[in-house]
């Protein structure tokens, strides 16, 4: 993944494949940081990750999957959250193709950026919003108390008219 992770790299000729034959790999991924939305985001060290790599007839086939453990704020009320995520993603890499898609930006040279790979994967992976729970409440406009603490009939405010309906007030329907 990003940061200590980043250089994760697997040398792809190293594994002496043949046309058509596959190799398993278990590898160790460190543990990532995680900017999202402003907030900080942290994957649990030492994740297992398994990297299959296959040898096509002008490249290599890649899968790359794991389970990462995220921890940070929740975006409704910045409690703790905590998530586990399957990972699950797949590149081709044909370096004598002029098709961009069968081109992997995580490979240079016949080096796999797992590390990068494995970061870029996990953010995608990820829910748009990580909840400390599903039905969080959030926090209270008004006071900015936390709503999953509080009970919703002690918990009123006075509500205040908007200035901007006063001339409503002035007028008369007759």
């Amino acid at each position: 993944m990003a940061g200590s992770a980043a250089n994760t790299i697997v040398e792809l000729p190293q594994l002496s494949l043949k046309h058509g034959e596959g190799r398993r790999l278990e590898l160790p991924l460190p543990g990532d940081s995680l900017s999202l939305g402003g907030q900080d985001y942290r994957a649990v060290e030492d994740t297992p990750a398994r990297l299959e790599v296959s040898r096509t007839a002008r490249g290599y086939a890649l899968r790359l999957s794991f389970q990462a453990a995220v921890r940070g704020p929740c975006v409704r009320c910045l409690g703790p959250a905590a998530l586990d995520v399957d990972v699950e993603a797949r590149e081709v890499e044909e370096p004598e193709v002029a098709d961009e898609e069968l081109r992997s930006p995580y490979v240079e040279e016949g080096h796999l950026d797992l590390g990068r790979w494995a970061h870029d994967s996990l953010v995608l992976a990820l829910p748009q919003k990580l909840l400390c729970r599903p039905d969080c409440a959030g926090l209270c406009p008004v006071c900015g108390e936390s709503l999953n603490d509080a009970d919703p009939a002690q918990h009123a405010h006075q509500a205040e008219r908007d200035s901007r309906w006063a001339k409503l007030d002035e007028l008369r329907l007759e």
